[in-house]
């Protein structure tokens, strides 16, 4: 039998864990503190916002039917369900606290609802929400001056969002047209290009409707590992910090993030292997889609990719520290071995081939097979 204290009626004006989970982190304070923190773009004037943001509207809409061209994805024709923002760094920033909420809230109520024994009181909750939103409004703000578009499938499932069921296609114009201004090349071209690889990401996800919640359970599966032993985990982050301390300088930086160093259990190890075999994937086959168009559509594609490519030696000590510490190397990683799979497999079995990829998730790639094409044609019968 329960005890008389369990059976009495809940206090109404006491949070329920899942208040109290989502209380953990301020997201509208890392909104607002990505917002002041992000270093000022381009000096436009209004006329110019205006220009740059129907232009970048057009190349959204023109890259849709060659997305559809070269990847025979029947979802390209129809993406209703989703829709296209052309954002400044706030904005951006503020979209991604909202889905970092999304993301994070089952595993911080799973971790709440571990550590009954130690109940943790609105007040803590909120003092612990004001450092954990302010720390992650400063990653924010150092993503939202770097990131050039995402697609974030999402949003829509954000409490009394007003995102369409499908996600939503977020364009970054500020960084779009630094980028394009340090690289010296053809605005018109650069904004189609980057639109190929950012409907894409829209593109995959419509034609693979079940994707956006496997990924959500995987990432809930390893933010759940993380999260399950606070304790633990502040031991393993400050061991990773004296490693980072220890391992980095000029000449020195480490290959990977502070934050997989985290990782020790095969949980832990198996669920970020399979979220690095999914990024790699979805990053690579845009990676080919935006560079399979020829001179007639973007004239000068060669050039922009050689540029592009070369922009990142020229980054500074500081920003490589930053990057290196969130594993922002490694994402860059993930575009070239997902595309290495992506034209191994296109070389073989065409694109019809590769595209048994969207059919279920039985059918993605394991890390393994990213890095061995031939594993993932074997297993598919191709």
């Amino acid at each position: 039998m329960g005890s008389m204290e369990s059976q009495q009626p809940a206090n109404p004006s006491t949070p329920d864990s899942s208040e109290t989970a989502q209380s953990l982190i301020n997201w509208e304070l890392a909104a607002s503190t990505a917002a002041r923190l992000a270093p000022p773009g381009p000096a436009l004037s209004r006329a110019e916002i205006g220009k740059a943001v129907n232009s970048l509207r057009r190349s959204a809409e023109i890259s849709v039917p060659h997305v559809h061209e070269i990847t025979g994805l029947e979802a390209a024709r129809d993406l209703r369900d989703s829709h296209v923002l052309v954002v400044d760094r706030a904005s951006w920033s503020k979209a991604n606290a909202q889905s970092f909420a999304v993301m994070l809230q089952p595993a911080l109520k799973q971790m709440l609802d571990s550590r009954r024994g130690a109940a943790l009181t609105p007040a803590a909750a909120a003092t612990s929400g004001a450092i954990t939103g302010s720390q992650l409004g400063a990653v924010l703000a150092f993503l939202s001056s770097k990131v050039l578009g995402q697609y974030d499938p999402f949003a829509a499932l954000a409490p009394e969002s007003k995102a369409p069921p499908g996600g939503r296609l977020l364009l970054v114009a500020p960084n779009i047209i630094s980028v394009e201004r340090e690289l010296n090349v053809d605005p018109d071209d650069f904004r189609l290009w980057v639109c190929l690889h950012e409907q894409t990401h829209r593109v995959q996800f419509a034609a693979a409707p079940w994707l956006r919640h496997h990924m959500l359970d995987e990432i809930e599966k390893l933010s759940t590992h993380l999260l399950g032993n606070v304790d633990s985990l502040m031991e393993r982050a400050s061991a990773a910090a004296r490693s980072l301390r220890d391992r980095s300088g000029p000449g020195d930086l480490p290959r990977r993030g502070a934050i997989l160093d985290l990782l020790q259990n095969p949980e832990e190890k198996a669920s970020i292997s399979h979220l690095t075999a999914v990024m790699s994937l979805l990053e690579g086959h845009a990676n080919v889609v935006m560079d399979a168009v020829d001179s007639s559509l973007v004239p000068s594609v060669k050039t922009i990719r050689q540029r592009f490519n070369d922009r990142g030696k020229d980054r500074g000590v500081i920003e490589k520290f930053i990057r290196s510490l969130l594993g922002l190397d490694a994402k860059m990683r993930q575009y070239s071995d997902g595309a290495k799979f992506v034209r191994a497999v296109v070389a073989v079995a065409g694109m019809e081939g590769l595209n048994r990829v969207w059919e279920s998730a039985e059918h993605l790639p394991t890390e393994e097979e990213i890095h061995d094409a031939k594993l993932w044609l074997e297993r598919m019968g191709l």
